[in-house]
């Protein structure tokens, strides 16, 4: 690297917060309205008409979004949810929050989506779900996912546990597909904007994430023949609030202080301070995934001249929204792709890793919600492949041209060097 560039700090993934996002949130401060409002709901509806489906639920995060997604299809004890090894811990968590079993199956050589052989081979009589990763905001292969499970229909038994749960797996008659789009808002594939792909999707708003609402997410869904849109946002709301059958926005209405608790649920609703940054990250957003692909070509150009392996987040028929810029160091050992994120910080710049598989992780090595109570990372040799020499640069809307410049000629030398 030549001399004459300073060292920087440049950190992974900071949020891009505007005098436009605090703004907005000094409004909501002052208008006496905190909690789940009007912010809140204009937020779902944005939301929806952004994905392109009938109706959004805003929540408190992503996990609690994936849980809802699953309760609210009927799934629990006794069912099994498939998920792929490599990914983050609550595309797991949620399924077992629910009381469901996790089969997780192995990635595809050289490609972080799951193995769909293997998938096909996981399905059984007592598989209610599977839970597709579109990591980094590329979008999975939704056309063989969907073979995959309509393939396996004879097998499928509805066990929903509850009336509306029952009711939506007797009309899908198959295992569900409920994508964990964590990283996926604005990706795009054969046309289609993700959330509007899958059976059910979450989407996450953390401060780490390419929109945020600080903590936060989003459950949307397709339409589901025979099944009341407005009922299942029903449910999402009892669900997120306690069971209780009016929010603090109904309940202030002249006259409507009464309500009841339909059932002892749960707590995870989304507030309007968080909608209040989300909405104004939402105005923003297009030009933010914009910046994300400059920034993108850049990479690509740098890991084509070095021979690395990277994340493609552009084709023909599809569009990622960018989250994130995984590199691969072909031959390179863990030991390795240590030692390089490690001169990387001591350039100032801040890399990461993702994922370490789910089996390497000592909550799945021995679970009784893990099918045969645990896993072995050798069982999953693809994933653990993909993640040994793997290393995630900075991707986000704060870096200059001359920061990632900077990344690109530190990553550069040290490479070169290894």
């Amino acid at each position: 690297m030549s001399t004459d560039i300073a060292k920087r700090k440049i950190s992974f993934s900071p949020p891009d917060i505007s005098e436009l996002e605090i703004a907005e949130v000094a409004d909501c401060l002052r208008s006496g309205w905190i909690t789940t409002g009007p912010r809140t709901k204009e937020l779902e509806k944005r939301i929806a008409e952004y994905v392109g489906t009938s109706k959004c639920v805003c929540l408190a995060s992503a996990t609690a979004s994936e849980e809802l997604n699953l309760r609210i299809l009927g799934i629990g004890e006794g069912d099994e949810v498939i998920v792929p090894a490599y990914t983050y811990s609550a595309s797991a968590a949620a399924a077992i929050h629910v009381g469901a079993t996790v089969v997780f199956v192995d990635s595809q050589k050289d490609n972080p989506e799951m193995d769909y052989d293997a998938l096909a081979s996981a399905i059984t009589e007592k598989t209610k779900a599977v839970i597709p990763v579109d990591l980094g905001g590329v979008v999975c292969d939704y056309d063989r996912i969907y073979q995959v499970v309509e393939s396996k229909k004879s097998l499928f038994k509805p066990s929903g546990k509850s009336d509306l749960g029952m009711r939506i797996q007797k009309a899908l008659g198959r295992v569900a597909v409920v994508a964990d789009c964590a990283h996926a808002l604005g990706s795009e594939w054969h046309g289609k904007k993700a959330g509007s792909i899958a059976d059910f999707t979450s989407f996450s708003f953390h401060a780490v994430k390419n929109l945020t609402t600080a903590e936060g997410g989003a459950s949307v869904w397709r339409d589901i023949d025979g099944i009341d849109n407005d009922e299942i946002y029903k449910w999402f709301q009892l669900y997120s609030l306690h069971g209780q059958n009016k929010d603090a926005l109904a309940k202030s209405q002249l006259g409507s202080w009464e309500y009841d608790i339909i059932e002892p649920l749960y707590k995870c609703n989304m507030t309007d301070i968080m909608a209040a940054i989300g909405l104004r990250q939402l105005d923003r957003y297009e030009g933010m995934l914009k910046r994300r692909k400059e920034i993108i070509a850049l990479y690509d150009q740098m890991c084509e001249s070095l021979k690395l392996d990277h994340i493609k987040h552009y084709g023909e028929d599809f569009s990622s929204s960018g989250h994130l810029y995984l590199v691969r160091i072909p031959g390179a050992s863990d030991v390795k792709r240590r030692e390089i994120i490690v001169k990387m910080a001591e350039k100032g710049v801040s890399c990461n890793v993702h994922y370490k598989p789910l089996p390497m992780m000592t909550a799945y090595k021995s679970c009784a919600h893990v099918k045969g109570g645990g896993v072995d990372i050798k069982d999953f040799p693809n994933a653990y492949h993909l993640y040994e020499n793997e290393i995630t640069l900075p991707l986000h809307t704060l870096l200059s041209d001359e920061d990632v410049q900077y990344i690109i000629d530190c990553f550069t030398d040290i490479v070169k060097g290894c």
